[in-house]
Parts: C-alpha cells; structure tokens; sequence
C-alpha cells in the first residue's frame, strides 16, 4: 500500500513543478514585452533575485498543486488500485485547470498593464461600474480579444505536452527495509509527516516560520530599486490576492460631485470652485518669525515614540531618562496631549511630509505619486515649501529606503537627499526593521556636517529600534535596571521580556538625545521638532504602577511633540495643551518665516489657540479624547486612576469626512499635485 502511494506522491511533485516553470515563462514574457532592459547583461544579480523572489512568493499559491494532489489523490489512491490506475489522468486534469486559471491571470496583467502601466492595482475594482460593453469592444478591438481567446488552444497544447513529460519522468520504487511492522510503519508515518512539512517549507519561501512570508517590503533592494523589476517580481495570484485582502478603499470611488458638500466643511467651496484646486482653500500668511532664520532645523521622528512614558504616573519605569530635560527646558515647548496622523508608520510618515492626511491611500505606494509633485504656489509638501524659504531637505532612514518606497517617494516630493540607514552604516548592528539608533544617529551626526553648502538646510530623521522583536542588546548601550528604574516593582524588574523592551524604550531616547545634544553643540542656532509616529503599548499596566490594568485613550493614542530653540519662549503658543502631527508644519512656518510669506496648511499653528483637532482616526479636545471607528471618548487627561468611558459619542464627523474626501479627491486628481510628461 506504501509503495503506490510512494509512487503517487513523485508524481504530485512532478505535476507542482508546472505552475512555478509557468509563472516563471510568464515573467519573462512580461518583462520582454513591457521591460526597458530586455536581457540581463550588466544586472545579473537584479535578474536572479528577481526570478528567485518570485518564485517564492508564487509558491504561497502554487504549492497548494502539490498539497491538495498529495491529499486527494495519492492518498485515496493508495487504497482504491482504480483510482491509482487513474491518477495520471486526474493530474493532467487539475494541471490543465489551474494552468488555465494562470494563464487568465496573465492575460489581464499583461492587458491592464498596456492600460495602466502598472500591474494590477485597486483601479481594477473601480470597472465594476464600467460600460461593460465599452470593456468588450476595448477587449475585442484594441486588445485583439479573440486573438487572445484562439491562444488558448495551442497554450493548453502546450501545458498538455510539458505536463505529460513531467509526469512521464522515471519515479523511484520505495525500497524493501526487511524491519519488524511496527517499525516499518513507524517509518511509513514519519515520510508522510515530513511530506506535509514539505509542503510548509515551500510555503513560506524555504523556511517554517510565516513571518518569512513574502511580501512587497521585503523585495531584494537590488530588484525594488528598479520599479518595473520589482512589479515583475509579483505572480498574478498573489498579486490579486493582495489586492482582495485589501479592498480599495471607498474615497477612491467617489464621485466628484458627490463629494463637493462634505468638502466644503473644511475647504470654503467660493476660495477653490472656480480654479477646481482644493488646496486653494488652505493659503496662509506668516505673522513674522520670532526666531532668526535657524541655518539647520532637524525635525525627528522617533518610531514609536510617545507621550506616556513622560507623564507622572510612569516616572518610576524612567524610559526618558534624557528626554526629560530636553522636555523640561525652558527653551522647549510641548504639547501633552499631541493625535498623530496616523495609526500605523506610514499613513503618518507620509502626511506629515505630504501636508494632508493619508487615510490609508497609500500615497508612497501608488506609483502615479512618484512623479515630482509640484513646486509653486500650489506646493503642499514639507520640503518643497521649506525650499521657497531657501531650505534644502535631507531625509534619514534608520532602515533601508525600499520600505514603504521610499526611495520612489521622498525624492519626488522634494527631498534632494535621502540617506539609507543600511548603506550608511554597512556592518553596523541592526534588528530587522534598522539599524540600531544609536549607530544610526551617530553616523547621521558625522555626515551632517559634511553636507553642509552655506545654505539652510532641513534634516528629517526617522529611526526605527522601538519596535519588536525588541532584541537589541541593550545593556551593552548602558541600560541597567537598577540604575535606571530603583523603584520600579520587582515585577517589572524581573520580567526578562519586558525589561527587554523597555530597555529598547530607553535606549531609543537615549540615542535621540545624544544626537540633539552633539547637534546643538556644532548648531547652536538650530531648531529641534521632535515626535513620534505613532504610541505604542509597552507600559505593565498589571504590575501595580498604577491602581489599574488598562491603558486611558489618551495613553493609547497621544503620541509626544516637543519643540526647542535657544530662543524660544513657551509664551509664543497661545496656552496650547492638544495639538496634532498637522500643526508642526504651520508652527515652523510661524517661528521663521518674514511677515506676508504664503503658505498652505490644513491645519493652524501652534502660535494660534487650538480648541479641537481632527484626524481621520480621532478627535481631541481640551477636556476629551474621541475614537472614531469605536465611537467611544474619555476625558483627556493624566490619570492614576481609570476613567470611564463613554459610548456612542463622536464628535465633529462632518469636519472628520471633509478631512477624508480632500485625501480622497487629491488621490483622484494626481494632476493637482504632480506634474506629468505634458507638464500640467
């Protein structure tokens, strides 16, 4: 019985090797066909780790040929000698379909390419509402439908032919052992298991950990520095599956029209109706800078960086250690209570360069938007305004630039440099997500300087080590529990695991700080911003600092905001407690810019007082904090004690959904913010 299914189980792995020997024709056809580089003479590294990358990643799917052939076939084929007999034939069979299915997939890529330019993105799901018989007579008349209907048969010829010389190749017998039964059957079971291993294996790209699944912020560098390469690294499925996984998002599918009311709470129709700009609606006027124009602002972004661990009732755990006095300077203002613009890294990274919320559109990710934005009275963007004030802007990644695209992005929204944490410091110590921050940031200190020109500059840095998996060492930077927190629970203390990511906590203030502190000793006149991302959970509420096991609302989403200057006054900003990542970029601009210099902002500066915010995930206010998607609020405040909840309360909806249909109606009309081949 053993050995007919031995013999079965050879030639499902003979009939899996079909999809990924297609996927890999496919690819090569799709880059001969669209591709600027049609060999890979002088790329061969590009070349093989795209091919390499991609076979992998279409094993996600593919490696189910195998799995449900093992289980469907060769199994009950074991038992039934009929089916064995038929085995063959059921394989070419479920080959012919899912090739089929392949091919399909691959017909449409290659047609939407030729439309789009782009492999299949979310503009697939705006056809549902097409002229169906306009989609049919493109198909037929401009795309040679029937042509491509004919291809079918001598493609399934094809695939019959290199299917059936797959399974026609010789298979081994399974070997007689001459062991007892039990342990023959012992080792019976032990194949099978090892066979569904197997199947894991390929599953997860040569491995058995999911988390080595693949994905688009994992694609070789070599490969996502070259755009079309990277696109030709999907397979189909994966690709559409992606895609299904991640619906397109409504703003996306609204009508212009539709939209104009809602709009029109946050953008006054009568300042934009004419021009058809929104943005038109957001100029604003600088009262007159209370600094001298500053040689270097250096505006850091801190992942995971938060306001919690500042506030009273943490001080025991002692996480900002050196972030307090940067804090509590006179020089320095802060805002307690700051929303940030986005939930995760990059809806908030690209909005606080951007200048308008992100709402999950992907921006950074939609290669429409790695066309240069526009410069000019129309430019929204951080360094594209901060050059109008002879600023240029430096981008500092504490990881590698093809996350998030990075690398497309940053320079077609302004940025005349950007600086990959992984180049920058080759050899140095990182985690997964970076470089560690410490070696980051020093480097970044050395290189400053010799960036420098004689005109003012911008550096933007956004470090990384706060994030799981939380393995830096961090007693080798100086992190001793003891030292660092006497007074701390020993809970708190003994928990290995905790320790490990507080420590990460302290460690990434700790860089941060230096950073500043060597900065200001060669930039006397430099101006500091410095936030977080987004907050994070790394407080033991159960471990009895406080009389409560939950985190507030406010320590769940507040992330920090401070700004320092050895001029700067607290009196400047208005009694200011509530702010958000969009009023950083109108306080810059108030802080240095001469009086009557335009600007655009959606949001007011931090000079002028503040007595609500909206995001797309919050609202603030002085004396609540508001979660949309959960429509709860509780009071905005530092609390040792836990506060109450209220349910069903949201506030300032309609501001919230103009917030959202201007992101909405930016990411419709690419032409309002880049500029294309025919200059417009």
């Amino acid at each position: 019985m053993f050995s007919v299914f031995f013999a079965g189980l050879q030639q499902d792995l003979k009939l899996a090797l079909l999809a990924p020997l297609l996927c890999a024709i496919f690819r090569l056809i799709f880059i001969e066909v669209y591709g600027p580089q049609k060999t890979p003479r002088g790329a061969w590294r590009k070349w093989y780790h795209c091919f390499r990358y991609g076979f992998w990643w279409g094993m996600l799917y593919n490696s189910y040929v195998y799995l449900l052939a093992l289980l469907l076939i060769s199994v009950p084929a074991a038992f039934i000698p009929a089916y064995f007999a038929a085995g063959d034939t059921v394989r070419t069979v479920v080959g012919l379909l899912y090739a089929a299915v392949l091919y399909t997939a691959f017909l449409g890529r290659m047609i939407f390419y030729y439309h789009f330019h782009d492999i299949y993105n979310n503009t697939l799901f705006l056809g549902q509402k097409a002229d169906k018989r306009n989609l049919l007579d493109i198909f037929f008349h401009q795309n040679h439908g029937l042509l491509l209907l004919l291809s079918y048969v001598p493609f399934m010829a094809a695939s019959y032919g290199l299917l059936r010389g797959l399974l026609g190749l010789p298979s081994l017998a399974w070997p007689e052992l001459g062991v007892p039964y039990p342990l023959q059957l012992g080792i019976q079971t032990a194949v099978f298991v090892l066979l569904i291993v197997f199947y894991y294996w390929i599953r997860y790209a040569g491995t058995l950990d999911h988390r080595n699944e693949c994905e688009w912020d994992e694609i070789p560098p070599v490969v996502k520095q070259d755009v079309f390469m990277a696109k030709a690294t999907w397979d189909d499925l994966p690709r559409l599956a992606f895609l299904r996984a991640m619906p397109p998002k409504a703003l996306l599918t609204h009508r212009d029209a539709d939209v104009v009311p809602a709009l029109a709470k946050v953008a006054p129709l009568e300042s934009w109706q004419t021009e058809g700009n929104p943005l038109a609606a957001f100029h604003r006027q600088a009262k007159g800078a209370k600094l001298a124009q500053p040689s270097h602002i250096f505006y850091i972004l801190g992942e995971s960086y938060y306001q919690a661990p500042l506030d009273p009732p943490f001080q025991s755990l002692n996480l900002v250690e050196h972030g307090r006095k940067f804090w509590e300077d006179a020089h320095t203002f802060s805002v307690p209570t700051t929303l940030s613009a986005g939930l995760i890294s990059q809806p908030s990274l690209v909005s606080l360069l951007t200048g308008f919320y992100d709402a999950n559109l992907e921006f950074n990710e939609n290669e429409t938007f790695w066309q240069p934005w526009q410069e000019g009275e129309r430019a929204i963007t951080l360094p594209h305004q901060l050059k109008k004030l002879g600023y240029r802007s430096v981008f500092w990644y504490g990881g590698p630039l093809n996350w998030g695209s990075l690398l497309h992005f940053l320079p077609a929204i302004g940025f005349a440099q950007s600086m990959d944490g992984f180049e920058i410091c080759p050899g140095a110590p990182r985690s997964w997500l970076g470089t560690y921050d410490s070696d980051f940031l020093a480097r970044a200190a050395e290189l400053i300087p010799q960036l420098d020109d004689g005109e003012p500059v911008l550096h933007f840095l956004y470090t990384t080590s706060i994030h799981g998996p939380y393995t830096i060492p961090v007693e080798r930077y100086g992190y001793n529990t003891e030292r660092v927190m006497p007074d701390a629970p020993a809970s708190v203390k003994r928990d290995h695991k905790l320790q490990k990511q507080l420590g990460c906590y302290w460690y990434s203030d700790k860089a941060i700080m230096d950073f500043i502190e060597a900065m200001k000793q060669r930039y006397p006149d430099a101006l500091f911003i410095v936030t977080g991302d987004h907050a994070t959970l790394n407080i033991p509420y159960a471990s009895g600092i406080v009389p409560r096991r939950e985190p507030t609302l406010r320590e769940l989403h507040s992330t920090c905001l401070a700004i320092q200057h050895r001029d700067l006054q607290r009196a400047w900003f208005a009694g200011n407690t509530i702010g958000e990542h969009m009023n950083i970029f109108p306080t810059i601009m108030e802080l240095i810019a001469p009086a009557g210099h335009t600007y655009l902002s959606l949001a007011q500066p931090l000079t002028e007082p503040i007595d609500h915010v909206v995001t797309p995930q919050h609202w603030l206010t002085r004396e609540q904090i508001g979660v949309y998607k959960d429509r709860i609020a509780q009071a905005n405040c530092v609390s040792y004690e836990a506060l109450p909840l209220q349910q069903d309360c949201v506030r300032f909806a309609a501001e919230r959904q103009g917030w959202l249909e201007l992101s909405g109606w930016l990411a419709r009309h690419p032409e309002l913010l880049c500029v294309h081949e025919s200059g417009t």
